[in-house]
């Protein structure tokens, strides 16, 4: 079967009141239209056409990394007009057109399967997916005679007997090339100044061409986004569905409707999902971890039986086996965790690589940093890594302890199995097996504290 596509996308979408273009309003920050070109892919087709209204340079450049050609239509008279904006990029092609709307995030790529399959085995000119309406609804109603489609009518246009019909359009079309000459047959409809696609079946119907309505999908699945409470369903609806994915691969969640988990996001089994998680992005969880409530995970990679407690951001790092990070812990991008190792309560990560089984279990910023193994972390450590115009690194060799309140001024080295003493500025680097103390030395004042109480008996006296 030779296949074209065309996607509708230049509706303005005034209903979802926003200055953003209805297509590109986000489900997991990715627009809508990506997930419609997306679910195309699979069946390359010869002719990709995307049509949009002349003000949609914005769309343009959400769908730059996806192979499509636009098509503009000039002025925005309904989806009819929108298909004949198509055509001149359809020229010398024989074949099927699929018609989808940009709006339908939810579509799945099995369900056009099963349109294109019945399309070419009942030889039909037209096909189009309709499925069964629940409760009140705008959508247009499929007409039958005798179990044959003779029309579609709008909802604006239905007397009351079709309105009581529940089969309805599904919005998704199956045209063989040589129907696209009936589309100047469609008159403007007189309510809305639009011309209706839709139109093209009674048309077809009218003139002997095959025509047939097939019951695929549900209304879930076909339904065009048109406000922001539907986006927000649309949203839970593929949430629902990876999750559901995920548990059947073997992941647990303590609370599934307050987990939110990335298309593009993989959980390895045995791993437990708390409630009010978010794992964003290309993100990598392995086997039989635990992440705890209130995190949130961004593009990044953790290796398998790690625990991430309570509270805690991890962005564009990598957390490696066995490490434990959090409560309360912010991994910045471009860190490693090494295996084992503890990233413990108010601790702050940043562009650091940390080997395995070193600790910095509390109150701590580590910024522009090495650090080695079997390494321990005081509460209170600062890697002074900025001097008002460049980053400087710091470097702590493996088995080296840090001791509570230091601040390490980079760019300096701590060489392996070094000691640096609690409350000390470290300027210079440190030697192997040394300690390193920077304070000032302590004195004593003898009875300073009474000479203060009979300063202010005093001074309480004159008044």
């Amino acid at each position: 079967m030779r296949l074209s596509t065309v996607l509708l996308a230049a509706g303005s979408g005034t209903r979802m009141k926003s200055s953003t273009p209805k297509v590109l309003h986000t489900i997991f920050n990715k627009p809508l239209i990506q997930y419609v070109v997306e679910s195309i892919r699979q069946f390359n087709p010869e002719n990709n056409i995307v049509v949009i209204s002349p003000d949609s340079d914005l769309v343009k450049n959400a769908l730059i990394d996806y192979p499509v050609t636009f098509a503009v239509q000039k002025k925005r008279l309904g989806t009819g007009d929108a298909l004949k904006a198509a055509t001149a990029k359809l020229k010398g092609f024989n074949g099927t057109i699929l018609v989808l709307c940009g709006d339908t995030p939810l579509v799945c790529t099995a369900t056009l399967k099963n349109l294109l399959r019945l399309h070419k085995s009942k030889r039909e000119d037209i096909s189009l997916i309709s499925f069964i309406a629940e409760g009140p609804h705008a959508y247009g109603r499929i007409i039958r005679k005798n179990n044959r489609v003779e029309a579609i009518i709008e909802d604006k246009d239905a007397g009351p007997e079709q309105k009581r019909i529940r089969e309805v359009n599904g919005g998704i079309y199956a045209i063989e090339s040589h129907l696209l000459k009936l589309l100047k047959e469609i008159k403007i409809n007189g309510k809305k100044g639009e011309y209706y696609l839709t139109d093209l079946v009674d048309i077809a119907v009218r003139k002997g061409y095959r025509v047939g309505a097939h019951i695929l999908g549900n209304e879930a699945e076909l339904t065009g986004i048109n406000t922001r409470r539907e986006l927000h369903n649309a949203g839970n609806h593929i949430r629902n569905r990876i999750i559901e994915g995920l548990m059947e691969n073997g992941v647990s969640f303590i609370d599934t409707a307050s987990a939110y988990i990335h298309p593009e996001s993989k959980i390895g089994m045995d791993t437990i999902i708390y409630p009010n998680v978010y794992i964003d992005g290309k993100t990598s969880i392995g086997k039989n971890c635990s992440i705890y409530p209130n995190t949130r995970v961004i593009a990044s990679v953790i290796g398998d039986n790690v625990i991430v407690k309570d509270s805690t951001v991890i962005e564009h790092s990598t957390i490696k086996d066995k490490a434990v990070i959090g409560p309360f812990a912010h991994i910045r991008p471009g860190s490693v965790i090494g295996p084992s190792s503890k990233i413990g309560n108010f601790v702050e990560i940043k562009k650091t690589i940390i080997g395995a089984n070193t600790k910095a279990s509390h109150l701590s910023y580590l910024g522009d940093a090495e650090i080695g193994e079997n390494v321990n972390i005081g509460a209170g450590t600062i890697t002074c890594n900025y001097d008002g115009k460049t980053k400087h690194k710091t470097i702590i060799e493996d088995n080296s302890f840090i001791g509570s309140d230091t601040q390490l001024v980079a760019p300096v080295r701590v060489s392996r199995g070094a000691y640096v003493g609690a409350g000390s500025t470290i300027t210079k680097d440190v030697p192997p097996l040394s300690l390193a103390i920077s304070r000032a030395e302590q004195k004593h004042i003898h009875n300073w504290a009474t000479k203060k109480m009979n300063e202010q008996k005093a001074k309480h006296k004159k008044k």
